[in-house]
């Protein structure tokens, strides 16, 4: 602490306090992420997909900057000649909302229905459940009203259906304002996240890759829900078992499944809190960076460029900038490019020439376990292919 204790002996000054209060550093960490985004370019909000997303690669400083200045990746990759087909199309876009709203229609009635059958058979039906009105300006405004509406829910019993509260997470020092479909709070007091999908649950099952992803964006509002609760004497209890509401079969009947993210939750958790703080990151790049999609490609390569990346296949599915950083790190040869299980086999052999140059027992450590597996493996190919060229037949 920078803060000066004790009395100061005759003649002394006491030291001024050098480190700036929250409220002035917070100002200036706004200021310097405006002036990274654009001062003209409006922030683009950080949801609970992109979050997942981030925490899925919580070593890649690159998009930790580029999410928590708001900064429309897909404007960027687009300006520096690399778009992205990452996203939903416009068409999935209209069926999951149309397919949302018969699924709160009459004041969320089937929905309740399948909170209390899935997930709380036990409690009362959910017969004239509260459906407090959320809005109010601004995010932060929402915010705060989702969290009184919250308070009151448990302080009145019974069912009540939050339709898209607002809540906010802080990620590593940057503000993220999430917004999930639905929050169910329980006659006793518990709360539960509801995520609606478009996609179908053919005889009770539903793809797994996409249940793994929403398991994933619903742990995001669970840890933001956690927060909430941890203001509150006592804290209301947080359910870990979430619904997903999805098209029944090939019908747009709606139906559900409790989903356990606890494991998704935890890890979610640990590695939103390994990421670099936003500020040092920002405190790193040169002075005049911008990611402005007014500005030419050479600038914003050169802005891009400043700030390490950490590219995997995963992003292609996950990053719009994930054609760019692909490309850029083909042309380093990083082994990251072929995969994170590969890239962690190597060990501390970070580009394919490494690899091959130790394969072929040019460098390496031969006491390396990875080396030596490579001039193992590399033995055994020239064996094979030695034997090959015996036994073929003659031309």
């Amino acid at each position: 602490m920078s803060e000066f204790h004790g009395s100061a002996s005759r003649g002394s000054r006491p030291r001024p306090n050098r480190t700036p209060p929250p409220e002035t550093r917070g100002t200036g960490l706004r200021h310097r992420l405006a002036e990274l985004r654009g001062p003209d370019v409006p922030a683009k909000a950080l949801d609970a997909r992109a979050l997942a997303a981030l925490a899925a690669n919580p070593g890649c400083r690159r998009r930790a900057i580029l999410d928590g200045a708001g900064v429309d990746k897909a404007a960027l990759a687009s300006a520096l000649g690399a778009p992205s087909g990452f996203g939903q199309s416009q068409f999935a876009l209209t069926r999951g909302n149309a397919f949302e709203a018969k699924v709160k229609a009459d004041g969320g009635a089937e929905l309740l229905r399948l909170v209390h059958s899935r997930l709380d058979p036990g409690a009362e039906p959910p017969a004239g459940a509260a459906v407090p009105d959320l809005s109010a300006p601004g995010p932060e405004g929402r915010t705060a009203r989702t969290a009184l509406a919250l308070r009151e829910a448990v302080r009145a019993g019974g069912w009540t259906l939050l339709d898209h509260p607002m809540l906010a997470l802080d990620v590593a020092g940057s503000l993220a304002f999430l917004e999930p479909d639905a929050v169910v709070v329980h006659p006793d007091g518990g709360w539960t996240v509801v995520e609606i999908k478009s996609f179908p649950m053919l005889d009770g099952f539903a793809d797994p890759a996409k249940v793994g992803a929403a398991a994933r964006q619903s742990a995001v509002y669970v840890l933001a829900l956690e927060e909430v609760a941890a203001r509150l004497d006592p804290a209301p209890a947080v359910r870990h078992r979430v619904l997903l509401v999805c098209p029944k079969d090939f019908s747009n009947l709606p139906t559900a499944s409790a989903v356990d993210v606890r494991k998704q939750r935890a890890v979610t958790a640990r590695q939103l809190a390994r990421l670099t703080r936003v500020e040092e990151i920002a405190a790193a790049l040169p002075e005049g960076t911008c990611f402005a999609p007014d500005r030419s490609a050479e600038e914003l390569t050169a802005a891009v460029e400043a700030v390490p990346a950490s590219y995997a296949p995963d992003c292609l599915a996950a990053c719009e900038l994930a054609f760019h950083c692909r490309e850029r790190s083909r042309q380093a040869g990083a082994v990251t490019a072929l995969g994170r299980p590969l890239r962690a086999e190597l060990g501390g052999l970070a580009t394919v020439e490494d690899v091959l140059a130790a394969a072929r027992g040019e460098s390496g450590d031969p006491d390396d376990p990875a080396v030596a597996a490579l001039r193992r493996a590399a033995s055994l190919r020239a064996q094979a292919l030695a034997h090959a060229r015996e036994v073929a037949p003659c031309p």
